[in-house]
């Protein structure tokens, strides 16, 4: 039982992260996840990735309701998302592990960056 204290706290502080920010749940998943959910890498992506999509939906919902989520300003991203999703789930099984850890961080420091300036 206690074991699962450290995922529900990871579970947690994804979730205010995703909440607050309109997302970024995959940032705090991925390095707590690499280190205490014993998981191969690239099985520590997909498992991410199952993670956070119910995740969104919640944070998506709250700010639906609140009146705080342009559907029509939205569209245009979550069509090229889909796409964009669909091309990296099927080049997931191509990339080593070493790649997508480098990838990850490039497109976190680049976020960071854009995000300050």
């Amino acid at each position: 039982m206690e074991k699962r204290w450290p995922a529900r706290i990871a579970g947690a502080a994804a979730g205010a992260a995703n909440g607050l920010f309109g997302g970024g749940g995959g940032m705090v998943f991925v390095p707590i996840l690499a280190r205490w959910g014993g998981l191969a890498p690239k099985t520590l992506y997909a498992t991410c990735v199952g993670v956070i999509f119910p995740v969104c939906l919640v944070s998506a919902a709250v700010y639906l309701l609140r009146g705080q989520l342009p559907l029509l300003a939205a569209l245009p991203y979550l069509a090229g998302g889909l796409i964009g999703g669909w091309i990296g789930g099927k080049l997931y099984g191509r990339v080593s592990a070493k790649w997508l850890k480098w990838l990850f961080a490039a497109f976190l420091f680049y976020g960071g960056v854009r995000y300050l300036l």
